[in-house]
Parts: C-alpha cells; sequence; structure tokens
C-alpha cells in the first residue's frame, strides 16, 4: 500500500504542476458551466437541468479519457512505464495509483462543479445521488479504458490528436453540450450508442428527477464500462 499511497502522491502532484491537464479537468468544465448556466444558448435546452449534467459528462471525458491517455501515452512514449513496470511498484500497482488519481480529480471536479450550480441557481431536491455515483462510475470505466486503448497502441504525438480529437467529436455529436433530441435526425441514433450521449442521458435524468432513464440507455453504458476495459486489458502496451 505504501508504493501504491507514493505513486498516486507522485500522479496527483504531476497534474497540480501541468497546466494544461488543470486547464482540460478544471479550467473548462467550470468556464462551460458558467457560460452556459448563465446564458440560453442551447436549442431546446432545459436551461441549467441540462447544463450541469453536460458538464459532468464532460468532466468525466476530461479526466478519465483525454487527460489519463495523453500523459499516459507521453509515459509509455518516455519507457517510463516499462521502468515502473519492473520496480517494486509493479503494473498492478501502477494501474491501481493511477486509477485513485482518476478518483480523486474526479471527486474533486463533481464536488467544485455541483457547488458552483447551486451557486448559479441549480436545485439539487430531486437529484438520485445514487445513480449519480453509479453513472460516473461506469463512465469513468468506459472513458478511461476508451484512452488507455489509444495511450497503449498509438505514438506519444499521435495519442495527443487523437485524444483530443475524439474528445471535440463527443462534444459536438454525443450529445453532450447539445442534447440528444435536438441534434439532427441522422445523429441521433449514433449518439444514444455513444458513451458520452448514454452517460449524459443517465446523469441528465438523474440529477433533475425527470422519468427514469430508458433500461436501454443504461445497458449502452454497461457494455461500454466492461467491453473497453476488456478491450484495453488486451490492446495495451507498456512500451513501444
Amino acid at each position: 500500500m505504501k508504493l501504491v499511497a507514493a505513486q498516486l502522491r507522485f500522479e496527483l502532484v504531476t497534474l497540480l504542476r501541468n497546466y494544461e491537464q488543470l486547464l482540460l479537468v478544471v479550467v473548462i468544465p467550470v468556464g462551460v458551466l458558467l457560460f452556459f448556466g448563465g446564458v440560453d444558448v442551447l436549442p431546446g435546452a432545459s436551461g441549467i437541468e441540462h447544463v450541469v449534467a453536460a458538464v459532468l459528462t464532460l468532466a468525466v471525458m476530461s479526466t478519465a479519457m483525454v487527460s489519463t491517455g495523453i500523459a499516459t501515452g507521453f509515459e509509455r512514449s518516455y519507457g517510463v512505464l516499462k521502468r515502473l513496470g519492473a520496480t517494486p511498484l509493479g503494473r498492478t500497482r501502477l494501474v491501481w495509483a493511477k486509477a485513485g488519481a482518476v478518483g480523486i480529480v474526479e471527486i474533486v471536479q463533481g464536488a467544485l462543479l455541483v457547488s458552483i450550480a447551486l451557486l448559479i441557481g441549480w436545485s439539487a431536491d430531486a437529484a438520485s445521488w445514487w445513480r449519480v455515483v453509479l453513472a460516473m462510475l461506469l463512465g469513468t470505466a468506459a472513458f478511461a479504458a476508451i484512452g488507455l486503448v489509444l495511450a497503449g497502441r498509438l505514438r506519444a504525438e499521435v495519442n495527443l490528436a487523437a485524444q483530443n480529437g475524439l474528445y471535440l467529436v463527443l462534444l459536438a455529436v454525443g450529445g453532450v453540450i447539445v442534447p440528444i433530441d435536438e441534434l439532427p435526425t441522422a445523429l441521433q441514433g449514433v449518439a444514444r450508442v455513444l458513451p458520452a450521449g448514454a452517460l449524459a442521458d443517465v446523469l441528465s435524468t438523474s440529477l433533475n428527477g425527470g422519468a427514469p432513464t430508458a433500461l436501454g440507455t443504461w445497458f449502452v453504458l454497461v457494455a461500454w464500462a466492461v467491453v473497453t476495459p476488456l478491450l484495453a486489458a488486451r490492446l495495451f502496451r507498456f512500451d513501444g
């Protein structure tokens, strides 16, 4: 446990020293919340109610997929992962340390974003918090695995572009910023089977007391959370 704790501390300190990562995991989600929560610019969106779910989805994507994926990709490219895997820390403890770092960052993100949302007018009275936590855990598993698949197979520079490109695509057509029902008809079916759309939909109903999320949406989210980690375990390479 001491080795895991030491590596966990290192992962968090590295994040705090990396201004680009802080921009991604803190500044962008907070900026989106403050902007879209204060102006009515989204077609058909129900104001702050939709925005809170959207920014929590964005936060999970930013931390679990992009931030973790980019950092891991460069560590792999520089041979850091290979060297750490040969130390007493080992690969299993390294994975636990990274997972712990992601969890801590997301807890801080969630607390910060929910607090800001409450200050700008959102009401949490109807929220089902156990469903919110479950959805975010499933989303974290799915997006972290997607990030690791890319990080474990691509060169660092290509991985950087791929992570950012996928992030932007999911924001644009994944039902995160613009609700799925407001997307063009041709894109709605695609968005409903993407992890971003499923997570945003589940969080929206769980946070705002809407009709229970369709079981099909939960199934999509669970499927991504189960299949992608298995894929990552098979495809990820510690050296390359």
